[in-house]
C-alpha cells in the first residue's frame, strides 16, 4: 500500500516539473515574473517609506528682514538656522541673527532679522585688530574677535576718523584696560583690577574704609602701577574672608521688529565677586562673634543686554484688541499656546494643523476654541460670533481668568502646577 502511494506522489511530482518546464519556455514567462517581483518590491519600499517618513509639521508664516528687503515665507523648518539654510541665505563673518539660529519657530508671523557685518577696528592699547561685526556693543564685538576684555576694562565705541588709516567704516572699539593689582587686607591677598591713579583712589574705589589702627603701605599718594601690592595692616587682629557672588545685572530692551515671545542676547554678562573681611572675636580660643571690616568688589559684574520682541502681528495681536493688558501677554500666551496652539476652531483632542471652521461641538464635555472653553458655547456670553472670532474668544478667556483666578498671572501659576485651568 505504501509503495503505491509513493509511486503516485512521484508521478505527480514529475507531472508538475514537466508543466513548469513547459511554462518557463513560454516567451512571456520571464517578463511576467519580473513584473510580479517589481510589484512586490515597490509595495515593500512604499511601506518602509510610509512608516519612516516623519509627520509633517504645520507651516508657519515667517518674515525675514535681510539685505534691505523683507521676505515672507511659509515654513515647516523647526529652527531659524534650518530655515535660513533651506532658503540658502548665506551668513558671513560677523553677521548677527536675531533671534539665535537655534530658536524654534513655533508661531505665525515669526520674525527673523539679519544684520550684516561691517569692518571694525579694535584698539587694544598699542595693538590693533581688524574684524567684521554687526554687534552693537563694544564687548560683544571684542568677544567675537577673541579679544580679551576684563569686567573692569572700559570699552567704548567711537567713530572712525579715517577709513584709509583706520580700516573701519563708521566705528572703532577702544579698550582701556584696568591695571592688575594685589590688595593685601590684614594678611589676605585679593587680586583685582583698577583704573585708579593713586593708592588712595584705589582704596576709595574698592570701598576700603580705613579704621583706627589701620596702616597703608605704600602711602595713599603713591601712583598705582601694574602688578603693585597694597597692604592694609592692623596688628594683633585675627581676620577671615568670604567670597560672595554679585548677581549679573540684566538690561532688557524691547524691540518691535521681533515677534512677541522671542528674544536675543546682544551682550553676554557675568556675575561679579566681592571679598568680605571679618575680624574674629574669641574667648578661650573659640570664636564668639565676628565684625565686618571690609567689603571689596574684586570682579565687577558685567551687564547682560537682552532684546525681547514686542511685535503682536497676526492672531496674537488680538490680545490688545480684546483688552488684555501688555503685562499679561506672556501669561495669556503661555496658557493659550498650551491649550489650543492659538487655534480658534480646534476641538478638544484635535491634533495637527488648525482646521477650517467645521462647526462648534455641542457636547458639554468637549472643549473648544483658543482657551478650550468647556463647553464651547458658554463663550456666547462674550458675543454671538464666539465660534469663529478669536477676539470674542479672548474676551471670554480674559473674563474667565479674572473671575476664577483673579489675574492672568495666577491662572498661569495654576496651569504650571496642574496643566489645566
Amino acid at each position: 500500500m505504501k509503495f503505491r502511494v509513493k509511486k503516485r506522489y512521484q508521478a505527480a511530482q514529475r507531472k508538475h516539473i514537466r508543466r513548469f518546464k513547459m511554462w518557463s519556455r513560454h516567451p512571456f514567462a520571464v517578463p511576467f515574473v519580473l513584473f510580479l517581483a517589481l510589484i512586490v518590491l515597490g509595495a515593500i519600499t512604499f511601506k518602509i517609506l510610509a512608516v519612516s517618513e516623519p509627520p509633517q509639521r504645520d507651516a508657519k508664516v515667517v518674515i525675514i528682514s535681510h539685505d534691505h528687503v523683507q521676505q515672507t515665507v511659509p515654513s515647516i523648518e523647526p529652527t531659524v538656522g534650518a530655515l535660513l539654510s533651506k532658503l540658502k541665505i548665506t551668513l558671513n563673518e560677523g553677521d548677527v541673527v536675531e533671534p539665535a539660529l537655534d530658536t524654534p519657530i513655533v508661531q505665525d508671523d515669526f520674525r527673523i532679522n539679519i544684520y550684516r557685518a561691517v569692518p571694525v577696528e579694535i584698539t587694544d592699547g598699542v595693538h590693533r585688530t581688524y574684524t567684521f561685526s554687526a554687534d552693537t556693543t563694544g564687548r560683544s564685538i571684542a568677544a567675537q574677535a577673541n579679544v580679551t576684555v576684563n569686567p573692569e576694562d572700559n570699552v567704548a565705541i567711537v567713530p572712525a576718523q579715517n577709513f584709509v588709516t583706520d580700516m573701519a567704516i563708521g566705528q572703532r572699539v577702544v579698550i582701556d584696560h584696568a591695571l592688575p593689582v594685589t590688595l593685601n587686607l590684614y594678611g589676605d591677598r585679593i587680586a583685582t583690577r583698577t583704573h585708579a591713579k593713586t593708592v588712595g583712589q584705589l582704596l576709595s574705589d574698592k570701598n576700603v574704609q580705613l579704621k583706627s589702627g589701620d596702616n597703608v603701605v605704600p602711602s595713599a599718594d603713591t601712583t598705582v602701577t601694574a602688578g603693585m601690592q597694597v597692604y592694609v595692616i592692623r596688628k594683633g587682629v585675627k581676620v577671615v574672608t568670604q567670597t560672595v557672588a554679585i548677581p549679573m545685572p540684566v538690561d532688557t530692551i524691547q524691540d518691535s521688529s521681533l515677534a512677541y515671545g522671542t528674544s536675543a542676547v546682544r551682550q553676554h554678562g557675568s556675575n561679579g565677586k566681592k571679598v568680605v573681611t571679618y575680624q574674629i572675636h574669641t574667648e578661650n580660643g573659640h570664636e564668639v562673634s565676628r565684625t565686618e571690616l571690609q567689603s571689596v568688589i574684586t570682579v565687577q559684574p558685567v551687564t547682560q543686554i537682552v532684546v525681547v520682541g514686542t511685535n503682536l502681528s497676526g492672531i496674537k495681536g488680538d490680545m490688545a484688541l480684546a483688552g488684555i493688558q501688555p503685562s499679561d501677554y506672556q501669561y495669556a500666551d503661555y496658557i493659550i499656546s498650551h491649550e489650543s496652539g492659538w487655534c480658534p476652531t480646534k476641538w478638544q483632542g484635535e491634533y495637527g494643523s488648525c482646521p477650517a471652521y467645521h462647526g462648534a461641538p455641542t457636547a458639554s464635555y468637549i472643549g473648544y476654541g483658543l482657551c478650550q472653553a468647556t463647553p464651547g458655547y458658554k463663550m456666547e456670553s462674550a458675543g454671538s460670533d464666539w465660534a469663529t472670532n478669536p477676539i470674542t474668544q479672548l474676551r471670554w478667556c480674559s473674563g474667565y481668568a479674572t473671575a476664577r483666578y483673579g489675574t492672568w498671572y495666577y491662572a498661569y501659576l495654576h496651569w504650571l502646577n496642574y496643566h489645566n485651568w
